[in-house]
């Protein structure tokens, strides 16, 4: 067997990295691409790699060569590839494909050992590498029957996304025998290249070879194997993030703060969101009104505003829309002046506002870090703070204070002359009614109340980054009108708001289904008793307490590598030796994935 890697392209669309290089010699993680491909191969004892250079190919070939390689390494020149498609580069290697069996590589990608592996150990001898169609895909799919034909050839062109459940994304790693070489690709391809040139694809070869009787090649489907086609920045930014090791991995992912929906089979327990909300209907009306959406101005921040004060039954003026809670969050910190109080461990988007030598912090001494109204009033009685934050439930602990202690404490402060920065974000997930301050009757008695609210987190919607602030102070609620921009949400994200509430059943559903999935789940994490504390929530998150040898880190890592699922390493927020970790609630089919791969590290079980 042989390897015949393509590698004549210019990759303009790396610019600066291709402008004296060749694509295949750009570095993931310290590592060129052909220098990752090329040891990768080596284990096999190919008879040969043929490299097809062109662009740059003088400099490709003495980088190549410095490699202490065993297998052969021939190399053919296309002295046209400023011209010419991929397609012409395989047919300047038509003799080496008739030779002997082929693996055939593009070399602007990247994969994991085991993909390699699997495809030469299947014993069938052509194959096409493919995988479930995701969002973050690019270029050719295919369609496949149960038996694995390739049924269709998809090229972007006729690429409809109404279709994509039935797609197949093609790798551009292949494994051709000598005899299809001899009998199929080779003479299908002289004659297409007569017959249309060579400023083509060679898999449009494949798709002509797929309508015989016996095309004999079939289809080889990935299951969660990890490879990336890197032809941009971006694509190079998320390559290495993706094929990082160990901790540098997870780092490199926390950095990003999102748009997980770019890596294969990630199952995210990390950022938390409603797993039962929104129904699909909402989906359905905003995507009935895409185009307008997009093509269309959004309203400014009064409209906004009033659209909701609507939705949750207070004024316009003392209402704001903010671009997701974090925009509110950096305009409220700015208005404080003097000392603050702080709980912590808490979410850390309010703290990392304010000068830390001005905030004035109460650790819980509780072993589950739970407090009440009680121990906040009496740790700061005689402190003098102008402002205090307090998250409920907070985050990450879920310690929770129903609504009496909480009006409790409204009061209090409002007696000492202290601002109560209220962030209400997990409390519509919190057992029983009436959990929320936000009401105009409360805005009007305490206006030293200020309640933030993440709609994204709630409502399940994080991509429409809609976050609100309530207050009775219409001094406060104007400043962070005229602090953010006039057109500070987009049109997604006020359609929705517009739209929203005609699906408040929907909601109320919602949250009964994630309360009694968040009792089964909390239940099967309890099973897990000598391994892990499960402190006490009313969020949609836990935090747990490793109680083995094992650190968070540690713990966190092998969960990531070996199942793909990315859970919150609390190691940076909790001091005093404890290892702890949050995940998210999410709906039963990933909750039991999580569990299960709990069982697996802790040892066949693990369950007391």
């Amino acid at each position: 067997m042989q390897a015949v890697i393509l590698a004549a392209g210019m990759g303009k669309r790396l610019k600066e990295l291709t402008k004296n290089n060749t694509k295949c010699m750009v570095e993931v993680n310290g590592v060129s691409l052909i220098e990752r491909l090329l040891h990768q191969l080596e284990p096999y004892r190919l008879n040969r790699i043929v490299i097809v250079v062109g662009y740059e190919g003088g400099k490709l070939m003495d980088f190549i060569q410095r490699f202490p390689l065993k297998t052969p390494v021939v190399f053919v020149n296309n002295p046209v590839y400023d011209k010419t498609n991929n397609i012409y580069s395989l047919y300047l290697a038509k003799d080496y494909l008739c030779a002997d069996d082929t693996l055939l590589f593009e070399s602007d990608l990247i994969v994991e050992d085991r993909v390699i592996r699997m495809l030469v150990d299947d014993p069938r001898d052509t194959l096409a590498l493919v995988d479930k169609y995701e969002s973050w895909m690019d270029g050719t799919c295919v369609k496949l029957s149960d038996a694995d034909d390739i049924l269709e050839f998809v090229p972007g062109k006729k690429f409809k996304f109404e279709e994509i459940s039935t797609y197949y994304k093609t790798v551009n790693i292949y494994k051709f025998s000598q005899h299809f070489s001899k009998t199929h690709y080779v003479p299908f391809l002289e004659a297409y290249c007569d017959a249309v040139g060579n400023n083509e694809y060679y898999e449009q070869v494949l798709k002509i070879i797929t309508m015989l009787d016996d095309p004999e090649i079939k289809a080889k489907r990935l299951n969660g194997e990890l490879w990336y086609e890197i032809d941009d920045i971006q694509d190079l930014d998320i390559a290495s993030s993706m094929f990082a090791g160990g901790n540098d991995k997870i780092e490199a992912l926390q950095r990003r703060y999102g748009g997980y929906w770019r890596y294969p089979k990630l199952l995210d327990f990390c950022y938390l969101v409603n797993p039962y909300f929104p129904p699909q209907k909402l989906l359905d009306e905003i995507k009935a009104n895409f185009d307008k959406l997009a093509t269309q101005y959004p309203s400014g921040m009064g409209v906004n505003s009033l659209l909701a004060a609507k939705n949750f039954g207070v004024h316009r003026e003392n209402i704001a829309v903010g671009n997701g809670a974090a925009e509110l969050i950096k305009s409220l910190m700015s208005r404080l002046s003097g000392k603050i109080g702080v709980i912590r461990p808490t979410f850390e988007e309010y703290p990392n506002r304010y000068p830390t030598e001005r905030q004035i912090v109460f650790a819980p001494p509780a072993p589950d870090f739970s407090y009440t109204a009680d121990d906040v009033m009496k740790f700061y009685a005689d402190r003098e703070i102008s402002a205090l934050i307090l998250i409920n439930p907070d985050n990450p602990t879920g310690n929770f204070i129903r609504r009496d202690g909480l009006l409790k404490l409204l009061g209090w402060s409002e007696k000492k002359g202290i601002r109560l920065i209220l962030d209400e974000s997990f409390v519509d997930f919190a057992d029983g009614e009436n959990n929320s301050l936000i009401s105009q009757e409360i805005a009007e008695r305490y206006p030293n109340l200020c309640i933030v609210k993440s709609i994204s987190k709630s409502y399940g919607v994080p991509g429409f980054r809609l976050g609100i602030v309530v207050s009775g102070d219409r001094e406060l609620i104007d400043f962070v009108k005229r602090d953010v921009g006039i057109w500070n949400i987009n049109s997604f994200g006020e359609f929705y708001l517009q739209i929203e509430e005609k699906y408040q059943n929907d909601y109320r559903r919602a949250l009964a289904l994630f309360k009694e999935e968040r009792r089964r789940f909390l239940s099967d994490l309890k099973g897990f008793g000598k391994y892990l504390r499960v402190l006490p929530t009313q969020a949609n998150y836990v935090m747990l307490e490793l109680l083995q040898s094992v650190t968070a880190a540690d713990f966190t890592r092998e969960l990531f590598v070996g199942y793909g699922i990315f859970v919150k390493d609390l190691s940076s927020k909790i001091t005093g030796g404890g290892q702890y970790l949050r995940v998210a609630v999410r709906n039963t089919e990933d909750n039991l994935k999580l569990t299960s791969a709990i069982a697996d590290l802790l040892g066949g079980g693990g369950r007391s």
